[in-house]
């Protein structure tokens, strides 16, 4: 099975030793996402909306550049500074997908890169 990188100028560029998503066949394994405005490589804010927001949009970007969308996203992985703010995650969820909706974790961290308050990464299936 032949395997290929997924890149968009739409979603940050990686800021490390891996792609943005990889595609395996028909499966597209998404790196984590964090709130960088993908122009200029900075937080889109402090804010706790603004940076969710921002992470589902970088996730919808990569999606679009594999060819497929956020609800063809099977599995996707939460991650979270701060648990409190998981309501808030599932309202901006909310317009970014539609039912059925993936299965989902969502892990309370320590800590995430460039000091982020959340991070999504996922697994999503292409329609043949």
């Amino acid at each position: 099975m032949s395997k290929s990188v997924i890149n968009t100028d739409r979603a940050p560029k990686a800021i490390g030793t891996y792609s943005q998503a990889v595609k395996s066949g028909t499966t597209v394994y998404l790196s984590g996402q964090i709130p960088l405005v993908p122009e200029t490589m900075e937080m889109v804010s402090n804010e706790f909306e603004a940076q969710a927001r921002q992470v589902f949009e970088n996730i919808k970007a990569v999606c679009d550049a594999a060819g497929g969308s956020t609800n063809d996203l099977t599995k996707v992985n939460i991650y979270l500074t701060d648990l409190s703010n998981f309501a808030k995650v599932n309202e901006i969820m909310s317009q970014y997908f539609k039912q059925p909706y993936p299965a989902r974790a969502a892990i309370g961290v320590k800590e995430l890169p460039k000091g982020a308050q959340i991070e999504i990464d996922g697994i999503m299936e292409l329609p043949e």
